[in-house]
């Protein structure tokens, strides 16, 4: 008997806390028409995460356009530092773009064989060094560049 009220097959799930919020265990499913819609549940959310990486790549591409253009016509002195960051920022877009391809394709295929595609340590690490440098130079560009 289990003294939270839910199935034993809750308790031995790995979200186990949740049966007392929600009366049963969300992530255990009861019927085989489940794992479907769990399928399906999780394919749409690697469309939308797919049409994050491109968000996120568009904005970034805004950010090159404002960096290397708008800014340098707006202030006095040199412009290719600005257009240099400019450049950078785009270059960060095109791969955020590309790369969400990729990746929306690895999942596609991990779920294809019932598989799991985690993202690559590789991957994330470059993103983050790229972007941790770029904004370095932004703040050194905005306190060194005279106006």
């Amino acid at each position: 008997m289990v003294a939270s009220g839910g199935s034993s097959r809750a308790r031995d799930a790995p979200h186990a806390g949740l049966d007392d919020l929600l009366g049963e265990n969300p992530y255990v499913p009861e019927e085989p028409g489940e794992l479907r819609d769990a399928s399906r549940r999780t394919r749409l959310a690697n469309e939308r995460t797919y049409l994050a990486w491109w968000r996120t790549g568009l904005t970034t591409l805004a950010v090159s356009f404002a960096a290397g253009r708008l800014v340098p016509a707006l202030s006095g002195g040199p412009n290719w530092p600005f257009e240099l960051i400019g450049i950078a920022f785009a270059a960060v877009g095109v791969a955020f773009v590309t790369y969400g391809y990729v990746r929306y394709r690895d999942v596609e295929q991990a779920l294809a064989r019932g598989d799991f595609a985690s993202l690559p340590g590789r991957a994330a690490i470059s993103f983050a060094a790229v972007g941790a440098l770029l904004g370095l130079a932004t703040i050194a560009l905005v306190l060194l560049h005279p106006t």
